[in-house]
């Protein structure tokens, strides 16, 4: 086993898995790591946290109704995670489990008669292309699932379309939440308003990578799976109007650090645009927009909790996070929060 996977090893006790959010989306706990050490509060603690002047970037991508429950003709159910974006007109590409004994040609029901998916090819990576009947679009608005993560082993629930979701989600394309985020409630926000804190959106469509363990050959080639992301002109302009202001930037989550990352220019501000990243942010990486974090605790052995200790640092990051497990923080995409007040490597003391 590499080092860096070695790092990333923790023991976690099934009961602080967060299966359900908090009864409030602004209710979580959350554990401050700065110079001077670690502090337990609660997320409604982060404007405090934060100086007028600071700009708050979310990722905006909307969480789509991706998982459809199908049935064979011989009586067998499948189950297929539709990835946003994968195709046009009906074809789309899907991930099928149990994805054995199926065969190219073969029709597959939809829960509660309202279409088909047909089986058109299996690709080299075990995805399916499929064409969807009578529109993807259709099919997934009525009879789509919330596709949790599998981790939380429950089916989803009516209060998961909306708590799976973050207050200002706005366009469709993710298959997973942007999880800080789900933290964020409008009166939340509202209160960072009236701390003079901006707020920004930036878009990456979350694919079904984001929770799978670091492979030898990610390490290697120092890449992630691609991601789509999306930079607006204004967002631009008010991460440069934030720094030549002497603020901070605050990113909300992974996927925010790394659309901010991936459109980095010199002197820490970002130009508009939009493109695939497969940045692999991880110990020894520089990062040159992001000055704070906002996050939530990761999975053993994957990419976001690599990023974390690259921002962090990797003995500070064991240190909070076996604090974390020791004070019953609850973990994962439903979980508590952690908020990083320190500055990346390379930049920290004074600006």
């Amino acid at each position: 086993m590499s080092r860096l996977l070695a790092d990333l090893h923790y023991d976690l006790p099934d009961q602080q898995i967060a299966r359900h959010p908090p009864k409030q989306r602004d209710g979580g706990r959350l554990m401050v790591v700065g110079d001077g050490g670690l502090v337990d509060g609660t997320v409604r603690d982060l404007p405090s946290r934060l100086e007028p002047g600071d700009l708050l970037v979310v990722n905006d991508t909307r969480v789509v109704p991706a998982r459809l429950f199908l049935s064979r003709s011989s009586g067998g159910r499948v189950e297929a995670l539709v990835l946003p974006g994968s195709g046009s007109g009906s074809e789309r590409l899907a991930m099928l489990r149990p994805g054995r004994r199926l065969s190219v040609g073969e029709v597959l029901q939809v829960e509660g008669g309202v279409g088909e998916l047909r089986l058109s090819e299996c690709l080299a990576d075990g995805t399916w292309r499929v064409s969807i009947q009578p529109d993807p679009a259709y099919v997934m608005a009525l009879a789509g699932h919330v596709p949790l993560p599998p981790y939380l082993r429950r089916p989803d629930e009516p209060a998961d379309r909306d708590r799976y979701q973050t207050v200002y989600a706005g366009p469709p394309g993710a298959v997973a939440a942007p999880t800080a985020g789900l933290h964020l409630s409008r009166r939340l926000l509202a209160a960072l308003a009236e701390r003079g804190v901006g707020l920004a959106k930036v878009t990456l469509h979350v694919g079904p990578g984001t929770f799978r363990p670091l492979r030898a050959q990610d390490l290697s080639s120092g890449q992630l799976h691609a991601e789509a992301w999306w930079v607006s002109e204004q967002t631009a302009q008010a991460v440069v109007q934030t720094r030549s202001a002497g603020g901070r930037i605050v990113a909300v989550g992974t996927t925010a650090t790394r659309v901010l990352e991936s459109a980095a220019l010199p002197g820490g501000v970002i130009a508009a645009g939009q493109g695939m990243t497969r940045l692999f942010l991880r110990p020894g990486s520089r990062f040159l927009v992001v000055d704070r974090l906002l996050t939530n605790f990761h999975l053993p052995g994957s990419s976001l909790l690599a990023l974390v200790q690259a921002f962090g640092g990797v003995a500070r990051l064991q240190a909070a996070y076996r604090h974390a497990v020791d004070a019953g923080y609850r973990f994962y995409s439903y979980g508590d929060a952690m908020f990083l007040d320190l500055a990346p490597p390379g930049r920290r003391g004074p600006r």
